[in-house]
This record gives structure tokens, C-alpha cells and sequence, in this order.
């Protein structure tokens, strides 16, 4: 099976946990047949081989980006523009995406990145609170209640296909949980940090030239060299 194959198959299986604490909601793209489609076509365009990729991890998708799409840090409207796949999804606003496909763009476009490197997160699912998005890390409760799930995402969608020498984290606070994960399950030899793409559209706009080397530097040390 290819990497492709594995992926379809694991977001079309995804439900919502039950074990939440009340106040904190759950989006889940994956049951709407448009984005359903959008996965198949996106994974078999960009995944639909067997090579393994170093993995980019975030903390649980935004409602705006992947909880619209399904696809990580991907808005409808960068879908379009920079993977080529139309879709008659709305619009929604979201930094991280904005950043993330400069990055993208810098790296040589789609296709080169994403044949190098998955982007997804330690939770697979957008979770919001009083309408705006939440991190699973936000509150003791929601940690725990999800670090079951945390565990099994990270360890199944390894399987996909991945390059254990390097993992790359994005968020500060997000390494602590991949560091605790990684301590207990042994995934990844390294995992190297960066900002949260929000944090730096968000405080650090001025420099973003400087972020975007800074992310172009770091991807490409953790690429294998044979």
C-alpha cells in the first residue's frame, strides 16, 4: 500500500472522541463527502508512493484551515492556488496557512514539499470552545481525555511512511507533549522547534523574511543526505 492509500483510508475512519469535557467542541470534516473527495484527490496527487517523509507536526488543526479542508494548514482558497484542486468550499481566513504555504512556495512549490515531508498534527481533529479554536493543551482535562487518542494519531499515521531520524515540531509549547510522547513511545531520534506559524503572523510579522529562512534552514537539515 502506498502512503496515499494508508492516509485515505485512516481519514475517512476518524470520529470524534466522546471523553471530552462538555464545554469543549469537536469538528470533523472528514464525514462531509466534499472533503472526502478532497482527501483522495490530494493524497494520491502528492502521496502516491511509498517514500518516506519527515513529519511536520502542529498542535490540533484551526476551523478555519484543515477543520474547513481536512488537509493540515490548508485553507480552500490556498488549496486551490497552490495544489491546484478546485473546490467549492468558502473562503476562511487563517495565518498559519498564509505562512505556511510561503513556506511551501519557498521550498519549490507542492509538489517538491510534500514529496519530502507530511504536515499534520498530534491531534487530527479542529476542537473549538465558545466558537473560537482551542489547543488540546489548554486545560489539564482536555489533555488527558485526549492523550490516548494523541498517541494512537502520532503512531498510526507513522505508518503511513516515516523518516525517524528528524521530526519537526512547530509551537514551543507543542514540544513539550511530542518530547512526552516521544519519551514514551520512542518514535523520532530527534525533534528539532520552531515558532507556531500563527505566532508569527500574529507577533512577528516585521520579520517574517527572517522566520521564513529560519523554517527553510531547518526543514533541510532534517532531509536525509543519501
Amino acid at each position: 500500500m502506498t502512503f496515499s492509500d494508508k492516509a485515505i483510508a485512516y481519514y475517512n475512519s476518524l470520529t470524534a472522541p466522546t471523553s471530552l469535557p462538555p464545554e469543549i467542541g469537536v469538528m470533523n470534516p472528514y464525514q462531509s463527502t466534499d472533503v472526502q473527495q478532497i482527501i483522495r484527490i490530494f493524497y494520491n496527487r502528492f502521496y502516491s508512493d511509498t517514500t518516506p517523509r519527515i513529519f511536520v507536526l502542529g498542535i490540533n488543526p484551526g476551523r478555519f484551515g484543515a477543520g474547513v479542508t481536512g488537509i493540515s494548514f490548508t485553507t480552500p482558497q490556498n488549496l486551490r492556488r497552490y495544489c491546484g484542486i478546485d473546490n467549492d468550499l468558502r473562503d476562511t481566513p487563517e495565518l498559519s496557512s498564509r505562512f505556511i504555504y510561503q513556506v511551501i512556495e519557498a521550498f519549490g512549490g507542492a509538489k517538491e514539499f510534500y514529496s519530502r515531508f507530511f504536515l499534520t498534527s498530534l491531534f487530527p481533529l479542529a476542537l473549538t470552545k465558545a466558537g473560537k479554536n482551542y489547543n488540546f493543551y489548554d486545560d489539564r482535562a482536555t489533555t488527558e481525555a485526549l492523550w490516548p487518542a494523541i498517541t494512537e494519531t502520532v503512531k498510526t499515521q507513522i505508518g503511513f511512511g516515516y523518516d525517524r531520524r528528524a521530526a519537526v515540531c512547530l509551537g514551543r509549547k507543542n514540544e513539550t507533549y511530542l518530547r512526552r510522547l516521544n519519551d514514551q513511545q520512542s518514535l523520532f531520534d530527534r525533534i528539532v522547534t520552531l515558532d507556531h506559524p500563527r505566532y508569527v503572523l500574529q507577533y512577528k510579522s516585521r520579520d517574517m523574511a527572517l522566520y521564513l529562512d529560519q523554517y527553510i534552514r531547518v526543514l533541510a537539515d532534517c532531509l536525509p543526505t543519501n
